[in-house]
């Protein structure tokens, strides 16, 4: 192991959880406030590596890796579940932390986590106080998204083996480095060598087939917890990379427009205009000031881009109680709330 993998390694360590070693680290003041990096499919909390360091300039963060990715265990036949990840958060936050509240932030596979710990969060059936949510580029809503063939192939009993057997950490990572970020990148990359070495560890690529089972769970259940969502008291923020194919910006829109734009609490769509997926990585600046503006209550009250750049983030809408009618917009100044 060498490079930004044997980096993150080494800040890390290991607690053990039903019989399984679950690798974390911490960044930053430990009495800072705690903001949780929830990572998603097929990676691991290696995903915010470009990030977590200027967010711990006055925050506590803190990453996992679920069982079945990254430097966790990953051993066969485990129920590699999206409800057993949310007991595993929990945990974490509440017993290695110590963590009593913060900020959950999220990706991909780890969306579906964290909606459901803020239900559980926001109904009182955790002990954990999540003051904010951020979920970024992940197929909420799967009728709009753009599964890969790839993703397809090993998802079903009767393909999976087959495509598995001659992939290595290597391919997956590249073929990931050409279809998920933008520009591409190839296998020499740092990000890129470094989730083929989290791949590798643990032989993650024979569980794959077992892993990528959430977006089952997720289908059966997407619609109750974006339900959940629009019902929660916690402010929540959409936060994408519009260079998206796999979870495209019609996913981020559909669910603002259905479950976030009138929802109770201060609510907000932003985009990232050069961004792939992996928006954490191709633009982690932009990434780090939307964070760190919703974090600090510091939105903008029009919506627009935050600077001249063109890369700038950009804040798409903001939430309100009702959208106004045509009649209202037209309305001269004495008439408008």
């Amino acid at each position: 192991m060498d490079g930004r993998a044997k980096e993150w390694f080494e800040a890390g360590r290991f607690f053990r959880w039903r019989g399984l070693d679950i690798f974390h680290a911490e960044f930053g003041a430990a009495g800072a406030p705690v903001v949780v990096l929830v990572h998603g499919f097929p990676t691991s909390s290696i995903d915010w590596y470009d990030v977590v360091r200027p967010l711990a300039v006055n925050r506590r963060v803190c990453v996992v890796d679920f069982p079945g990715f990254g430097f966790s265990d990953k051993p066969r036949g485990e129920p590699y579940t999206l409800v057993r990840d949310v007991e595993l958060l929990e945990h974490y936050l509440g017993e290695v932390v110590g963590a009593e509240g913060g900020a959950a932030v999220a990706h991909d596979r780890g969306d579906s986590v964290a909606l459901q710990f803020a239900a559980r969060c926001d109904a009182g059936e955790s002990a954990f106080d999540m003051t904010r949510l951020v979920l970024s580029n992940g197929n909420m809503f799967l009728p709009l998204s753009n599964l890969t063939e790839f993703q397809r192939l090993v998802l079903h009993d009767d393909t999976a083996q087959s495509v598995l057997d001659v992939v290595t950490p290597e391919g997956l990572a590249a073929g990931m480095g050409t279809t998920t970020f933008t520009p591409p990148r190839s296998g020499e990359d740092p990000a890129i060598a470094a989730l083929a070495q989290t791949f590798a560890h643990n032989d993650g690529v024979a569980v794959v087939h077992d892993t990528i089972q959430y977006l089952v769970e997720r289908a059966a259940h997407e619609e109750e917890w974006l339900g959940a969502l629009s019902r929660s008291a916690i402010p929540t923020t959409l936060l994408w990379g519009l260079c998206d194919t796999v979870s495209p910006p019609r996913v981020a829109m559909h669910i603002w427009d259905r479950y976030l734009s009138t929802k109770p609490s201060a609510n907000d769509l932003w985009f990232l205009p050069h961004a792939n997926h992996y928006l954490q990585h191709d633009d982690p600046e932009g990434f780090v000031e939307v964070v760190s503006r919703v974090l600090d209550d510091n939105v903008p009250v029009a919506p627009g881009a935050l600077t001249a750049e063109p890369k700038a983030p950009i804040l798409v809408d903001r939430s309100r109680r009702e959208l106004p009618s045509a009649t209202d917009v037209l309305a001269g100044p004495e008439r408008r709330d």
